[in-house]
């Protein structure tokens, strides 16, 4: 891939953008969110078109367009978490959208052909996996090795892409991965490797390549010299933090959310933190390392295994979102069209869905004008523009949109705010508003930002944590910890005690 160019509404997602990948290796695509990694992948996939740039397999130039041209080229991708029907049997989703080989209105599926079939690729890549078994009975492991199975059942198949594989499987389940990862380089079959975990890249890989910014930074072979941890992470960094974030906070004020050993099984353990009026409490970490799981936790989505969670002294119960809002805590999720929005809704119905009974007063109905004026005043503070604040919500912006759902959070009028990724698809210049809004109401509020983009998460906190695997590797004030030890923190669970 040659000066691939991808840009969308306000971000240049790809600059010029350069990867090459050689026959039979592992090359990991490294960057931290926002480099561009995602984007590449998808044009290599057909997901996007690239705007400029030039993609060649085996020295012709090919056009990708869809991504059943991706497949026509032999490039398949196994995405992270990879989406199956759960009813259907292995050898069923293996072959999901190939059943027949008939055309018409109702084609003949032949399923003894079809396990026949599926049980050929098991030659190929002999992994002990009970095909017959509805997808729904299988481990994590197997559920990835059935989406790799679906890409080898592509006659063609060169190229396999691997976005995060291993997020969601135990240590026994990562070297079994990897024994099929070294099966599939040794028949001839290149493999780009998405990544956030290091220790990783040195285990498997081959190669990699850093992103940053939309470009290609540097490539470099595992085992060359000078190359390692804190490499790795000064290149995916490179740059001065931005002065796009607004000044910290002056002191820590009261305690309001106490957290002691709290852990939800599987997911993190015994974590225990502060969350203080003045002082933002910013909390890093990468896919696997338990955030999601953690922001779910505190606002009742998910049960807590075990721990305490105190809001201004008393006990909170947190056994739902509707417990978490009349405790006083509200969750500004990080994917808002699935979990923070009613997207063909209007701002208004948006902006007081997290406290109605504000909107109806002391009766029993919403009071349209009550409703009106509210949303009216909350965009107003938020600087939203749109036409009106009866417009359909999925017709604004991205930085728009997300400015509707943190209305909706400040309208249920909280003690403890906790904004997860909280400018995930917003662009540049709707970022810095958003900065400002937070450290705005942490003045008033404890204010706690979690994400997996480091350099937010460091440019907005007072106060600095990191889980890495479900344990909190480092918790410190801001001003004690540099920007690429939080990052090699988040990276590898190690450096925390460094100066």
């Amino acid at each position: 891939m040659t000066g691939i160019v991808k840009e969308f509404p306000g971000v240049r997602a790809l600059d010029g953008a350069d990867l090459q990948l050689a026959r039979g290796e592992v090359h990991a695509l490294l960057g931290i969110n926002g480099a561009g990694k995602s984007t590449l992948i998808k044009v290599l996939s057909g997901v996007y078109r690239a705007d400029a740039g030039r993609i060649s397999l085996n020295g012709k130039a090919v056009e990708i367009n869809s991504p059943q041209s991706a497949i026509d080229h032999g490039i398949a991708t196994v995405y992270q978490d990879p989406q199956m029907i759960e009813s259907f049997t292995g050898y069923e989703n293996i072959h999901l959208g190939s059943e027949s080989e008939s055309s018409g209105l109702f084609p003949r599926i032949r399923r003894r052909k079809l396990l026949a079939r599926a049980r050929g690729l098991l030659e190929k890549f002999p992994v002990d996996i009970d095909l017959e078994r509805p997808v729904g009975q299988l481990s994590a492991v197997e559920k990835e090795s059935i989406a790799i199975l679906r890409a080898l059942s592509r006659e063609n198949m060169s190229v396999l892409v691997l976005d995060e594989p291993t997020s969601i499987l135990t240590r026994r389940e990562i070297d079994v991965l990897f024994e099929q990862i070294r099966m599939l380089t040794d028949s001839g079959i290149s493999i780009i490797y998405i990544t956030h975990r290091l220790d990783e890249v040195f285990q498997i890989a081959d190669r990699f390549t850093v992103f940053r910014d939309g470009r290609q930074v540097a490539t470099c072979g595992t085992s060359d010299e000078g190359v390692d941890h804190a490499r790795i992470a000064e290149l995916m960094l490179g740059r001065e933090l931005s002065h796009m974030y607004p000044p910290k906070g002056d002191r820590p004020g009261d305690a309001v959310l106490n957290v002691r050993d709290l852990s939800l099984e599987g997911k993190f353990s015994e974590t225990s933190f502060t969350a203080r009026r003045g002082w933002i409490l910013g909390v890093f970490g990468l896919v696997g390392s338990g955030i999601d799981s953690l922001c779910k936790t505190l606002f009742g989505v998910q049960r807590r295994t075990s721990g305490v969670v105190e809001i201004n002294g008393r006990p909170a119960a947190l056994k739902s979102p509707a417990d978490a809002i009349a405790d006083g805590l509200f969750l500004v999720p990080g994917d808002r069209r699935a979990e923070g929005q009613i997207s063909d809704e209007s701002v208004s119905f948006n902006v007081i869905l997290s406290n109605m009974a504000r909107a109806a007063g002391l009766g029993f109905l919403i009071n349209r004008r009550t409703e009106r004026s509210d949303a009216e005043a909350m965009a107003a503070e938020l600087a939203v523009k749109t036409p009106n604040v009866d417009e359909e919500v999925s017709l604004l912006s991205g930085g728009n949109q997300q400015k509707v759902v943190i209305g909706k959070g400040l309208y249920a009028d909280g003690e403890v705010y906790i904004f997860q990724e909280p400018t995930v698809g917003v662009d540049v210049g709707a970022k810095a508003g958003i900065y400002e809004m937070i450290r705005k109401l942490s003045r008033d509020k404890a204010v706690i930002v979690v994400g997996s983009d480091c350099e937010e998460v460091y440019g907005l906190c007072d106060q600095a944590m990191v889980l890495h695997q479900g344990r909190v590797v480092l918790d410190r004030p801001a001003g004690e910890v540099r920007l690429d030890q939080m990052l090699l923190c988040g990276l590898t669970g190690e450096g925390g005690d460094d100066g």
